[in-house]
């Protein structure tokens, strides 16, 4: 009974945003988050004040996402005044006329490297909107982007998910090591399907076909080198394997290598050849927040502690203020609730807007351009605040309760029904995770524990469990709202997210069964 009533939420939210006439995402979650705490209140009988606290917490951590998400809006508005954009699409037309080629350059191979860098849904903050700007359709555009960015999710933002994921697992060196080495050979042969799944839906089964070796060309010049960084590092398998596989996919795209002959993009005239400088001034806002972000992300180099000094700058009760103008609120209510946002780390003021402010002379940018540019920022973002409000205090309802919180006991029943069996599914709770969290470290964290009990009662291997976790909080990324709602509020599409997730949990089930059947593969090979 206790697992019937925890996950009627989830039926209840699948059912309102993918039925005939769908709630929008605004109503759908803060109505769902609504009935997770009437169940938390009588039911569950959940401590009102610390379901209060949550209620709190959850709606001031809305300001991550969501000034994540303004700030790449911001960034794709001052592009497009500035004219940078129209550039950037004529000099990417100039490599390649084929679609295919533009779709994995920008749509997988650049993004791969961006997720590398900083993660938080920033890849397809910013493919995204490149993509529509070369003429692709923006619902199939925001389709592919949930769908392409999964395999680097894992050792994304400089290997987040991986060593601050599991840190509460206390694994030795070795552990987390062989984990992510088991992670990144699930992912290799993801890549063989994954981007071929998430071409279909911008071009036919025939061009996919006519260009296969491209497309396969492309994915594994990220993948491979992704996969053997993994045998020894886990923080920069994604960021250089994308860095890599981009500069691949130029040089292919360029020389025609796997591509169709006759271009499939129609086009009566070759597109006019571009100065140099031109194409330099249009890229310097992508090379500007590249640059930006290794280093503040890469620790060695000092900056990304200094973004997460903690050290007391102001205090006002429970409420502080660091050096790094790190904002927090311990003990909500009185509870053990906290809250916490990192001004200067989370990816929104660095990079985005530095971005912005430091290009004001370079892109000639008005005042005007400025204004026009905050106004339609705003605009965007004004519905999603409620929704992502809704999504993250219906989370920290679900996972209020210990070990009779509603998420941890469906969770339980899953591994009690599964058994000995559990690697074949183990990838799905970690999507789970996402799909509620919207975010892969955060999976980590939730149901890290418990994968790594449920490994130690099934004798299965550590490692091998925790890869799959992994593997699954990546491909959970297609399904997770925070991601659905932030990529269509960049991209103008309202009130579609319940069409979404009907078209990316496809190829996320893809996902988990080549999930299912490399972890027996790899048990078998362990024997």
């Amino acid at each position: 009974m206790d697992t019937l009533v925890a996950v009627f939420p989830v039926v209840f939210l699948v059912w309102s945003m993918t039925k005939k006439h769908p709630l929008a995402a605004h109503v759908a979650l803060p109505l769902t988050a609504l009935i997770v705490a009437l169940l938390q209140a009588f039911y569950f009988n959940a401590e009102l004040l610390t379901l209060a606290a949550n209620a709190v917490a959850g709606s001031m951590a809305v300001l991550t996402p969501i000034s994540i998400v303004a700030g790449a809006i911001l960034l794709n508005r001052v592009l497009v005044l500035s004219g940078a954009e129209d550039v950037l699409r004529q000099w990417l037309e100039s490599i390649s006329q084929n679609a295919v080629a533009q779709i994995m350059i920008i749509g997988w191979a650049f993004a791969f490297m961006l997720e590398g860098a900083s993660g938080f849904g920033t890849p397809a903050a910013i493919a995204a909107p490149i993509l529509v700007g070369l003429g692709f359709p923006a619902m199939p555009v925001a389709l592919l982007a949930l769908v392409m960015n999964s395999v680097p999710v894992s050792f994304g933002a400089v290997g987040t998910p991986a060593w601050f994921g599991f840190a509460a697992l206390n694994l030795s060196e070795s552990e987390l090591l062989e984990t992510s080495q088991w992670t990144a050979l699930i992912h290799l042969v993801a890549s063989l399907f994954i981007p071929v799944i998430a071409l279909r839906f911008l071009v036919s089964w025939q061009t996919i076909r006519a260009n296969l070796l491209f497309v396969l060309i492309s994915a594994l010049s990220c993948t491979l080198p992704y996969y053997l960084l993994a045998q020894v590092n886990y923080e920069f398998p994604s960021l250089i394997g994308g860095a890599i596989g981009l500069c691949g996919s130029i040089i292919a795209a360029k020389y025609h290598i796997g591509l169709q002959l006759k271009p499939d993009k129609s086009s009566l005239t070759s597109p006019e050849p571009l100065a140099t400088s031109a194409i330099i001034k249009a890229l310097s806002p992508f090379l500007l927040l590249i640059v930006i972000l290794v280093v503040t992300r890469i620790q060695q180099l000092g900056m990304k502690g200094w973004l997460n000094d903690g050290s007391p700058w102001l205090t006002f009760g429970d409420v502080q203020i660091s050096q790094a103008l790190i904002f927090s609120w311990s003990s909500i209510l009185g509870t053990d609730v906290s809250w916490s946002y990192k001004t200067l780390y989370v990816p929104a003021l660095i990079p985005f807007v530095l971005t912005v402010l430091v290009l004001i002379p370079v892109l000639s940018l008005s005042q005007h351009h400025l204004f026009q540019a905050v106004e339609e920022t705003w605009q965007r973002i004004k519905l999603p605040i409620l929704a992502l409000m809704g999504a993250l205090m219906m989370v920290n309802f679900m996972m209020q309760g210990g070990d009779q919180a509603p998420i941890f006991i469906i969770a339980n029943t899953l591994a009690s029904t599964m058994g000995a069996n559990w690697s074949y599914v183990a990838a799905l709770l970690g999507a789970l995770g996402s799909f509620f969290s919207g975010s892969a470290t955060v999976s980590n964290l939730t149901f890290g524990g418990i994968q790594y009990s449920i490994a130690e009662q099934t004798r299965l291997p550590i490692t091998l469990v925790l890869a799959l976790q992994s593997v699954g909080a990546s491909m959970g990324n297609m399904i997770c709202l925070n991601n659905i709602i932030a990529v269509s509020t960049i991209l103008g599409i309202k009130n579609q997210e319940g069409a979404m997730i009907k078209r990316t949990i496809v190829p996320m089930l893809v996902y988990a069964a080549i999930a299912a059947v490399m972890g027996k593969l790899i048990l078998i090979s362990l024997i």
